[in-house]
């Protein structure tokens, strides 16, 4: 049996293999002018190999040693799947113990666009005393409109790296293009690739080459599939720390800006291994809303939410009508928290006192489990 353009082979590991067993095989892959992609496991460690440079027969690589099988994926999307991963990724952060993906659930939350130092220090306070580990906040802002705010572009990275040194928060923030994103990567812990772009081929590449986790969101009238093609793209490039995000599609209904669909989140749990979060900020485009919905998101078993938190919503730049106050936000949190439990899992508990209890956190590469 050949692997063809277009079909996965995967290569099983033994639990015991070497490294230097795992590292032969991937050798031998590139050296047949494939890619190969190693995701260690619990339990072994599974290759992934593509290409579309030609044929190699499966016998290539059953007797290496190490190899315990050789398996052929037929599925559209091959690194997202759970046939070459079975355990559930976990996105850590060097320097702190926050996740997407583990057994706490991951909130991030802040204003939609940085608008000016004292906005931004003033909802990363509110949100980190709360217990959010990640503070959002846009420096790009793709807007409908030509003529609303923009965002403050490179001005506002460096407001988000000074709330990472201040509050201890891991920041989360937007790419509109290459150009930001090369910018994004230097200044963020997480590149985000927001709705409009998530078919947008090229910037999804060159996420694949970031060395920071990406947070993507789902089309405003995506499918499924195409949601996990269009991480596939971003792992076929090597970045393996993706985090996927329902923001709400596209529908006849009138009565939220989006109609979330919470069903996706099983969905996707069932066929990928990577960690899924949920937006009832976009997902509704209701502050009244986004309460409700983010206790169905933990409890249908949601990774994370995302959630805009302003100081002052009625005098916000952008989204002001679906983000939270920040006593709305604390009393969220005490919410969630208790559906967690529930579950088995976390939320993080509130800080006292943000400034003095901050972590060492640094912006650094993350590391898949």
């Amino acid at each position: 049996m050949g692997t063809k353009q277009g079909v996965l082979m995967l290569i099983v590991m033994k639990a015991h293999a070497s490294e230097e067993q795992v590292e032969r095989v991937c050798e031998k892959i590139e050296a047949l002018g494939f890619r190969a992609h190693a995701l260690p496991g619990a339990q072994r460690t599974a290759i992934g190999v593509t290409g579309n440079q030609g044929e190699v027969e499966t016998g290539t690589f059953d007797e290496m040693e190490g190899v315990q099988e050789v398996i052929r994926v037929s599925k559209p999307y091959k690194l997202v799947s759970r046939d070459l991963k079975e355990e559930d990724t976990v996105v850590r952060f060097p320097g702190s113990d926050a996740t997407f993906g583990g057994d706490e659930v991951a909130v991030i939350a802040g204003p939609c666009a940085i608008e000016s130092r004292e906005q931004a220090f003033a909802a990363a306070e509110c949100v980190a005393r709360a217990g959010a580990r990640f503070f959002r906040g846009g420096a790009y802002k793709p807007r409908t409109s030509p003529y609303t705010f923009q965002g403050l572009a490179e001005e506002g990275l460096k407001i988000l790296a000074e709330v990472r040194d201040r509050f201890g928060l891991l920041i989360v923030t937007e790419a509109i293009d290459n150009e930001s994103l090369e910018l994004v990567e230097k200044y963020a812990d997480v590149i985000q690739i927001g709705a409009r772009n998530m078919q947008n081929y090229s910037l999804l590449k060159r996420a694949g080459r970031a060395h920071k986790p990406v947070l993507l969101k789902r089309g405003m009238s995506a499918t499924l599939e195409e949601l996990l093609m269009a991480a596939e793209y971003i792992m076929s490039e090597g970045n393996y720390n993706v985090i996927l995000c329902e923001r709400g599609v596209r529908t006849f209904a009138d009565h939220t800006r989006n109609t979330l669909d919470l069903s996706i989140v099983p969905a996707v749990q069932r066929l990928s291994h990577l960690p899924i979060i949920v937006d009832p900020s976009h997902g509704t485009g209701k502050r009244n809303k986004v309460t409700p919905l983010s206790r169905a998101a933990v409890a249908v078993g949601a990774d994370g939410l995302i959630i805009e938190v302003h100081p002052d919503p009625d005098r916000a730049l952008s989204d002001g009508t679906q983000s939270l106050f920040p006593q709305q936000f604390a009393d969220l949190m005490v919410e969630v928290r208790q559906i967690a439990k529930v579950l088995g899992r976390s939320v993080a508990e509130p800080v006292a006192n943000p400034i003095a209890h901050r972590g060492n956190v640094t912006a650094g590469s993350a590391a898949a489990r």
